[in-house]
């Protein structure tokens, strides 16, 4: 009796693993049309600039968002990673001829590593002392940048030119906003649904176990130090990427990318989306640029009208924008069945 019991159970489990599965891929596929589509639809040449734009800051987000969810761990040091991948881009382009491909290659590569490195350090510490270690080596690299004049301009920073060809594609599909926006989107769509499945394997749950209570982790045997050396350097690889796309559409980078303020402002970003959700941080980077550019063009106190809303959303709905449309979602739903 109980044996059946059991099966059961494990069968209804898998079958809402199956089920929701089928729905994300269904989301995955709708994605990628709606980055094919959304460049075709009515709207100024402004407006898609911003959001293409704003793909390259919901992949930071999402690199920072995904340490608050898997670790719990905040830090304020990943616009190192964005800006680093965009400047050592610049170097590469202006200064050699190799392949876009090693370029590539060497753009992720390069900070990764520096995230390994320094995983291996801040990882061990967690709340105050993480953050503050994560501030502390984003504003060293901040002024080597800012210093370095004959390197990397100083506060001028530096533009570059693109070669004729990229990856086989005239280079001109990477400055172009539509085009720009087609690629970004879809890879940012492919990075949450990798994030998806990560967080529902043995790892990301092993992740969750970490965050939840550490010592009892370590307790049954687990390592708890190496899962998180893991997470991060993944985190600072998807920030890497953002900071390559950045730089091959802008073809200008500047010391304000490695600023820790870029740093907050995906925290934001992050939290207003809801971090808890894979999709959050990025739902809130191009809410807080929507919102950024409709309160700019109104009045110049528009930073005090954004802290205004975070602190709304942190009292009244610590599940950020995501959270709330699940919840309306939801409601919907159960209305629909009750009438039924």
């Amino acid at each position: 009796m109980i044996n059946n019991k059991r099966s059961v159970d494990k069968s209804n489990v898998t079958s809402e693993h199956n089920k929701t599965h089928k729905w994300v891929l269904y989301l995955v596929f709708g994605s990628l049309i709606l980055g094919v589509a959304a460049p075709h639809f009515p709207m100024g040449a402004a407006s898609l600039t911003l959001i293409t734009q704003g793909t390259f800051t919901a992949i930071m987000a999402t690199s920072v968002g995904l340490l608050i969810r898997q670790c719990g761990l905040i830090s304020f040091g990943h616009a190192t990673y964005f800006g680093l991948s965009a400047y050592t881009t610049a170097l590469l382009l202006k200064h050699t001829t190799l392949h876009i491909v090693f370029v590539f290659f060497l753009a992720i590569a390069t900070p990764t590593l520096l995230g390994l490195l320094m995983a291996l350090v801040v990882v061990r510490q967690t709340g105050v002392t993480f953050s503050m270690l994560t501030l502390a080596v984003a504003q060293v690299f901040h002024e080597i940048i800012l210093k370095w004049r004959d390197l990397a301009g100083g506060d001028d920073g530096m533009s570059v030119s693109l070669p004729p060809i990229l990856l086989g594609l005239d280079s001109r599909i990477f400055q172009s906003a539509s085009s720009m926006f087609t690629i970004s989107w879809s890879l940012l769509t492919l990075i949450l649904f990798g994030l998806f499945l990560m967080s529902k394997s043995r790892f990301g749950r092993l992740l969750f176990a970490i965050r939840d209570n550490e010592e009892r982790t370590r307790f049954i045997g687990y390592d708890t130090i190496r899962p998180r050396v893991i997470i991060y350097s993944i985190s600072c690889s998807i920030g890497a990427l953002g900071g390559f796309l950045f730089l091959l559409y802008n073809t200008y980078v500047s010391p304000e990318l490695l600023h820790w303020t870029n740093s907050g402002f995906a925290l934001v970003m992050a939290i207003v989306g809801g971090a808890e959700f894979v999709v959050g941080p990025a739902m809130g980077a191009l809410a807080f640029l929507f919102t950024k550019d409709l309160m700019g063009n109104l009045t110049e106190h528009w930073q005090s009208i954004m802290g205004v809303i975070l602190i709304l959303i942190i009292v009244w709905r610590p599940t950020g924008l995501t959270g709330a449309l699940l919840s309306i979602f939801q409601g919907i739903v159960n209305l629909v069945r009750v009438k039924k």
